[in-house]
């Protein structure tokens, strides 16, 4: 059984939190099937919208479908939140998926 599976799994049994949801955003972005990832992602903001890391991989799986203006006001929101909690290596990354996108 595959590791999407098995959080698929987990989730279908009732068990939905934030880490579940982008520990399924990560597995099905890993196996490149972006717009799998994109509702997990938005589903673990949407628990806990200090998440910093999943703004990271919701940009960038909208990047990945070429969903530029989507993916820039993901990471612009990630940017504030990592940026406010002290999360200095994610709002690193977001700054640079931010200057690719121009």
């Amino acid at each position: 059984m595959s590791l999407t599976e098995n959080l698929e799994k987990m989730l279908a049994s009732g068990n939905d939190s934030a880490m579940l949801r982008f520990g399924l955003g990560s597995a099905y972005f890993n196996d490149k099937n972006y717009q799998q990832a994109i509702p997990h992602l938005q589903k673990c903001i949407e628990i806990d919208e200090n998440y910093s890391a999943a703004y990271k991989l919701l940009g960038r799986s909208q990047i990945k479908l070429d969903l530029k203006e989507q993916a820039k006001s993901s990471l612009e929101a990630g940017l504030k939140k990592a940026t406010l909690h002290g999360d200095k290596q994610t709002e690193r990354e977001i700054l640079v998926f931010l200057k690719k996108l121009g």
